[in-house]
């Protein structure tokens, strides 16, 4: 079966990022966390630059949550939008709980976690770093 991992680009907050992702998921990032610096090819970057994350990773579940940071000497820009949200499908209702007040803690709620007209559990945020997340149970999907 084909895995979908999300890949979030920050403007020089990744590791700070995931840090507080590490914080609500619990675990450890999978390797290192690469720099820009140690890249061929980066000798002439600023040393902000050479600090910023090139690749970080963060297992959850069976899953894994990656970014980098981008760099604007490259011509890399960021604009942060709704466009992409992280769907996470927890095994209970405290779980969810946990997850949506912990990943919500500093952002903008834009629907609380509450009981559905669907049926499931659900609610929905952007965080304080600008990633839109998405918190959804339902007991029937855990069976």
């Amino acid at each position: 079966m084909t895995k979908l991992n999300p890949y979030l680009n920050f403007d020089g907050q990744a590791e700070e990022a995931f840090t507080f992702y590490k914080s609500v998921f619990g675990g450890e990032f999978l390797g290192e966390i690469y720099r820009m610096g140690n890249a061929p090819g980066t000798e002439n970057l600023s040393e902000e630059e050479k600090n910023r994350v090139m690749h970080i990773a963060l297992p959850v579940g069976n899953d894994l949550l990656m970014a980098s940071d981008i760099v604007s000497s490259f011509g890399q820009s960021l604009t942060v939008g709704n466009n992409n949200y992280v769907s996470i499908f927890p095994e209970s209702r405290e779980e969810a709980e946990r997850i949506f007040n912990g990943l919500s803690a500093g952002g903008d709620i834009e629907m609380p976690l509450e009981d559905q007209f669907w049926g499931d559990y659900f609610g929905s945020f952007k965080d304080k770093y600008g990633t839109h997340w998405m918190i959804n149970y339902n007991a029937e999907y855990t069976k």
